[in-house]
């Protein structure tokens, strides 16, 4: 039976390879196993579907849509001109603008795909007006927006607590520190190149009395755009809402701030929104039901017992299974988007990792750091892919940015996440969670 999984497996790999949309890369591989591993796919869909129904899942199409009108209502250009009247004079501060921005945006909208939707049209043409290669800001831009997978509250580790059933706030706060910690780092990384870019060019300083009006201005207009964050985190946090009932309050709070203070919300583009939102929703709850159907087979099948057996094989020491599985994390993030990695994976590694005498919490902190990194890093990098269009810019030109990005500011915090699991456990052991 082994065979037949891994011929399965090889057969996805080659769908997926082909360029197949997911959903119908995984409907393939279902169908193999139910001709040749003798599964019976009418109880496997009986069974996916009393799981998808879960009030949990309402979360992951809620934060599609309150990011999408996010970057069509204008909340996301007011936190730019706010962020850009503390730093956008500094050299290199419009690229610390870029990074902030997009952890703020994904603390909101939960999504890797909103950051550069809402942030990239407006930031990368100010940092190419500032001296900026378009190369190096569309890099910039997208390579930050995939803290929206990391800052909580994270759709990715929804999905997490969901198929292995952990806590679903613990999971959030597990990848809070390594957010953090790579938002400190791109930001360092990018005051580094621009001092030493000559042609970079900034505004002169501003008087302190023009700088301080300024801020209150922009401080003022940007409120409504704030209280979006204090509303939405503190009521998770606070134990207020669930995951589901934030993503709600996400949506229905960015529709009369678009329509009524910030009035860039009309109802052409509002109609937009919510066909793009239902669209992206019908693919990705198609997308979860094929994969959950995959991942219980091979549950079924016995699949985590033979891991857990191979990998003991191969040795017995954590630090290296702890290496081999970032390793084959990081290529699953590479050929498979977030979503559709975590459904799969989790449910047959976790076993694994709980025999290592790992925490799960630490486990969702390890797969949300290395799943978000296969975002930008090809051949899949469909959040890659999406920021070029945005950023107008070929691959060629965004390559060596963006790989400088992860080898010198993600990968650290990927190799710390692993091998330092306080950084992952801190703040929810400190928020009673653990």
């Amino acid at each position: 039976m082994l065979t037949i999984v891994l011929l399965d497996v090889l057969l996805l790999v080659f769908l997926l390879m082909m360029s197949i949309p997911l959903p119908y890369c995984f409907g393939g591989a279902l169908l193999f196993m139910s001709i040749f591993g003798g599964v019976s796919m009418k109880s496997m869909m009986l069974w996916s579907f009393s799981q998808i129904v879960s009030p949990i899942l309402l979360a992951s199409p809620l934060f599609v849509l309150a990011g999408l009108l996010m970057g069509e209502s204008g909340i996301a250009k007011r936190l730019l001109d706010l962020a850009d009247v503390f730093v956008g004079r500094v050299k290199g501060g419009i690229g610390v603008v870029a990074v902030t921005v997009s952890a703020f945006i994904g603390a909101i909208s939960g999504s890797g795909f909103t950051g550069i939707a809402a942030t990239g049209p407006i930031l990368i043409p100010r940092m190419v007006a500032q001296g900026y290669s378009r190369g190096y800001a569309t890099a910039l831009v997208t390579v930050s927006s995939i803290l929206g997978l990391l800052i909580p509250p994270s759709v990715i580790m929804i999905l997490y607590g969901w198929v292995t059933e952990t806590s679903i706030l613990a999971c959030f706060m597990s990848t809070l520190v390594p957010g953090l910690l790579i938002v400190a780092a791109f930001s360092i990384l990018n005051l580094f190149w621009a001092r030493k870019n000559p042609d970079i060019i900034v505004p002169p300083p501003m008087p302190a009395a023009e700088k301080t009006k300024l801020a209150i201005n922009k401080f003022t207009v940007a409120l409504p755009a704030l209280a979006m964050p204090v509303v939405i985190l503190g009521g998770i946090y606070g134990g207020v809402f669930t995951p589901a009932e934030a993503a709600s309050v996400a949506a229905v709070m960015a529709i009369p701030i678009g329509f009524f203070v910030y009035k860039e919300l009309k109802g052409d583009n509002f109609y937009r929104v919510a066909k793009e939102s239902a669209t992206s929703v019908g693919a990705i709850m198609t997308m979860i039901i094929f994969t959950l159907m995959l991942s219980q087979t091979y549950v079924m099948l016995q699949v985590p017992q033979a891991i857990i057996e191979m990998f003991f094989n191969i040795t017995q020491n954590k630090m290296i299974m702890l290496i081999i599985i970032n390793v084959f994390l990081f290529f699953v993030g590479m050929i498979v988007n977030d979503t559709t990695g975590m459904i799969l994976v989790a449910p047959l590694l976790l076993p694994l990792v709980t025999k290592l005498g790992m925490s799960p919490v630490h486990f969702a902190a390890i797969m949300g750091v290395n799943l978000a990194m296969g975002g930008v890093t090809p051949p899949y990098a469909s959040i890659l892919y999406l920021g070029m269009r945005i950023g107008k810019c070929e691959f060629s030109e965004i390559l060596k940015p963006t790989m400088t990005f992860l080898i010198f500011g993600y990968a650290p915090v990927v190799v710390l996440t692993t091998f330092m699991p306080e950084l992952s456990l801190f703040v929810p052991r400190i928020m009673g969670l653990l």
